[in-house]
């Protein structure tokens, strides 16, 4: 019994392992994997490989991504518009800086004002995120240090069920915590019963699975912690 136990957990320790390889061969899912977001407004489209063929002016990066933020549209343009802003503002320090010290205050105003806004929050930590992912960890990342999975979740407390939410954080956990990617994940696919949006995210392809089938996988290995 002991023996078949062992043998279940080292499976499953391996199917995670595999799940976590297949998507870090992938590219950063923040970053490589874009968010389908129907006819919404978000920043123009840009190839995370050829930035400058985009043409967009870098200038109006901070303005543009915060009128789209404070347009009040739903959690996956967010994430898209994030994703993007991300991929623009690696081309200038400054810029990137500036941006998310300027989410970061906004969140931080709004708390202060007694009317926590969840949004805000929510878009402060996924920059983090992404910027972790794209940017990368050194100094040089203004987001070094900082925990936006942290503020994820305390987008999720404050606003209540958002299934958009749990998905992106179940992105933002692929690697772990794995307990805390499984809830997400399974809050995300349930929530996408009743959000068409979501359910076509989660039927979009990314290398050679679907996101369900990637977080599933995830969410399936490994001995909870």
């Amino acid at each position: 019994m002991h023996s078949a136990r062992y043998l279940r957990c080292i499976a499953a320790a391996a199917a995670l392992l595999l799940s976590i390889v297949a998507a870090a061969q992938a590219g950063p899912p923040l970053i490589c994997h874009s968010i389908e977001i129907g006819p919404a407004k978000t920043l123009p489209s840009v190839n995370w490989n050829n930035v400058s063929a985009s043409g967009y002016d870098l200038q109006n990066l901070i303005h543009d991504t915060l009128a789209i933020l404070d347009s009040n549209a739903r959690v996956l343009v967010r994430m898209e518009t994030l994703r993007r802003a991300t991929i623009y503002a690696r081309q200038d320090p400054q810029i990137a800086k500036e941006l998310l010290a300027q989410l970061r205050e906004r969140a931080a105003k709004s708390g202060a004002a007694g009317s926590a806004d969840a949004l805000s929050w929510f878009d402060a930590g996924y920059l983090v995120e992404t910027y972790k992912q794209w940017i990368g960890r050194g100094e040089s990342n203004p987001a070094a240090g900082l925990d936006g999975y942290a503020w994820v979740r305390k987008a999720i407390s404050l606003r209540g069920p958002d299934a958009e939410m749990e998905f992106a954080a179940a992105l933002i956990t692929l690697s772990g915590p794995e307990r805390e990617h499984r809830e997400h994940a399974c809050l995300a696919m349930a929530g996408a019963k009743t959000d068409s949006l979501l359910a076509r995210n989660l039927a979009s392809q990314f290398h050679n699975q679907t996101v369900a089938e990637l977080l599933a996988s995830s969410s399936a290995g490994g001995v909870g912690k």
